[in-house]
């Protein structure tokens, strides 16, 4: 029994009517893919973007796709992308409605309590995000601790919180370890392919960036390097490694690598393309810093049987970078790094763009105000599902395969 939305997330005629219109396609029996099951649901891969608290809008999003009948089978994410494909992966099987106890769990925390540093640090915080003035003064006063934060731990706030509550509701949705997920995600309907041909695996991929020997990690594929026994792994040690800001939060630190001090290892070079010796230990930061929309995961040659949709938080590439200040000109080649890997391939794969469903979210709201009232967590939400209902209208499978085959010269 799913319990009742404390925060009315889904309260009120504007999301009434996206409902009813999402129902509506749902009983035209649109189509979005070949993959289907006895119940009329259609499967799709899905690519979430980070963003902070922005990823509040891709719950809307989803919530919206699961009332037109679509459903998600294999599933990627970055940083807040990775939290909500964390928890729609654990808390629930594949082809089972999944977004609504998301909800739940967002309604019942302040997510400001994700800001774990020592409590100067987090009014400091919060003052900038607010735009209030004595800033420099604050800066003045907590200037002690911000230098011990960052001398001796590399980041202002541990963390742990955001790591231990991902845990805690895992751990309600019968996952403990990596080898739980791993037999929730094995658990699938039935499913039917419309050419009658053989339906793949799905897939899961958290993406960060391990620093310490330069490469871009998405796990669960590549938790062999960094872990002895994978199966008892717990899975939001994954998303803490995605989400870990540069200098907001710790660096998430891994110790005891595997095959330490040998060089040219075979697993290394086959998943990292890595030839030097192993370090010891490493350490991760957000996967934003190299892959912030990773929607080349699960890219293959060919013509696909199921689409994989992205979602998009921000703006990006509609406006050029003020570059003039330190600040700016810092932030100008930080927002590069995020982006162009991404960009890149959209731009060798341009058919691509008929799948992404672009929110902004980041045009109105902003994406570390852990202090977001709750007016504020409904209208991301709202927007990600009216976004998510507009592409779902505008979206032609038929006409998408069409342009794969021209672009494959099939």
């Amino acid at each position: 029994m799913i319990k009742k939305i404390d925060k009315n997330f889904l309260e009120g005629p504007q999301i009434t009517q996206l409902v009813s219109r999402a129902r509506q396609i749902k009983e035209s029996k649109k189509q979005f893919s070949d993959i289907y099951d006895k119940e009329g649901n259609q499967y799709v891969d899905l690519v979430q973007e980070g963003g902070g608290v922005l990823g509040i809008a891709l719950v809307g999003y989803t919530y919206i796709l699961e009332q037109a009948g679509v459903r998600f089978h294999s599933l990627a994410g970055t940083s807040a992308g990775a939290i909500n494909t964390i928890f729609m992966a654990g808390l629930a099987e594949i082809g089972e409605p999944v977004s609504v106890k998301i909800l739940n769990i967002l309604s019942d925390k302040n997510l400001f309590d994700f800001v774990d540093g020592p409590k100067g640090i987090k009014r400091l915080i919060q003052r900038k995000i607010d735009g209030k003035g004595g800033l420099i003064w604050s800066l003045i006063w907590n200037s002690i601790t911000i230098y011990s934060q960052l001398k001796n731990h590399l980041g202002l706030n541990p963390g742990e919180k955001l790591e231990n509550w991902i845990g805690q509701h895992l751990y309600k949705g019968g996952i403990t370890t990596y080898a739980d997920l791993e037999s929730k995600r094995k658990k699938t309907p039935i499913l039917y392919h419309r050419q009658n041909s053989v339906i793949p695996e799905a897939k899961l991929a958290i993406i960060t960036s391990e620093v310490t020997t330069h490469t871009k990690v998405d796990f669960p594929r590549m938790a062999k390097l960094y872990w002895n026994d994978i199966e008892k792994i717990k899975p939001s040690e994954f998303v803490r490694a995605s989400i870990a800001i540069p200098y907001f939060y710790f660096p998430f630190v891994k110790k005891n690598i595997p095959s330490n001090g040998s060089s040219n290892h075979p697993d290394w070079q086959k998943y990292a393309g890595y030839k030097g010796a192993v370090p010891p230990e490493v350490k991760f930061v957000d996967g934003g810093l190299l892959s912030n929309f990773p929607i080349n995961i699960f890219h293959q040659k060919k013509i696909p049987s199921k689409p994989t949709f992205g979602v998009r938080l921000s703006v990006y590439r509609e406006d050029y970078s003020k570059t003039s200040g330190f600040f700016s000109l810092g932030g100008a080649m930080i927002s590069t790094m995020r982006q162009i890997y991404d960009y890149d391939f959209l731009m060798k794969n341009p058919d691509y763009k008929q799948l992404i469903c672009h929110i902004d979210a980041d045009k109105k709201f902003n994406w570390l105000n852990f202090d977001i009232k709750f007016e504020d967590q409904k209208k991301l939400f709202v927007m990600g599902a009216q976004k998510g209902l507009e592409f779902l209208e505008k979206f032609d499978w038929e006409a998408y395969k069409s342009k794969r085959k021209d672009l494959l010269n099939i």
